[in-house]
């Protein structure tokens, strides 16, 4: 499966609704499971999105690190429906995706699977496309493995890829898949769904890129990109 085809199911499939502004669906394929995140839809999304302090995620007998607020309440309502799918030991492979709103859900998602099922960290796969920054702080070597095997899809000049600012303390983790060209968008039109499909099918024409067999390496993030 392309980025372009697993972009575009994330945005037709049909969503669940868990708490009050928080979307997900799943989809499983032999031993694969496909978890997705909506985009926002609503205001209480909104809300969320704009929820900018940082909230400590803890776990007993782990380091504390700091996220986006608005965005762990929003996965927090998730998590619960979801828990039961993901401790499934016939699952083999996890591939979590998000648009956006739910670009940054599935960034968290993805370390709950990371941390959850040590069994699957070699074939968990996640990808945020126009995922805005989440954690906050400067993550340790050790912290930051969690997000190996995450990418931020970033059309260049898309401005949520870029918020919460950098300047504030927020960085984005895993590793920047880049595409689109400077100046060919305003920075809101490059965070329209249709522009990102748009450099995606150029990207992987001229890449041939899969997910799931990756025929290019990614660079991790540079403190430019951060």
């Amino acid at each position: 499966m392309k980025l372009y085809d697993l972009m575009t199911e994330c945005i037709g499939i049909t969503y669940s609704e868990a708490g009050t502004a928080s979307n997900y669906a799943l989809r499983r394929d032999g031993d694969t499971l496909y978890i997705f995140f909506e985009s926002s839809n609503g205001r209480l999304d909104w809300q969320k999105n704009f929820d900018f302090p940082a909230k400590p995620y803890k776990r007993m007998g782990q380091p504390i690190w700091y996220a986006h607020r608005g965005f762990l309440s929003a996965w927090r309502d998730i998590e619960p429906m979801i828990a039961a799918r993901i401790a499934d030991t016939g699952i083999g492979k996890v591939i979590v995706t998000g648009y956006s709103h739910g670009a940054a859900i599935a960034l968290l998602c993805h370390e709950y699977v990371w941390y959850n099922r040590p069994d699957l960290r070699r074939t968990l796969e996640g990808f945020g496309f126009g995922c805005p920054r989440v954690v906050w702080g400067n993550p340790s070597a050790e912290l930051s493995r969690r997000w190996e095997r995450f990418t931020v899809i970033r059309n260049i000049d898309d401005i949520v890829t870029h918020l919460p600012p950098a300047f504030i303390g927020y960085t984005h983790v895993g590793k920047l898949l880049t595409i689109g060209k400077a100046g060919k968008y305003n920075k809101v039109e490059a965070h329209y769904a249709e522009n990102i499909l748009a450099e995606l099918h150029l990207y992987e024409t001229a890449h041939n890129h899969k997910v799931g067999g990756l025929h290019i390496k990614f660079g991790t993030l540079s403190e430019k990109a951060r």
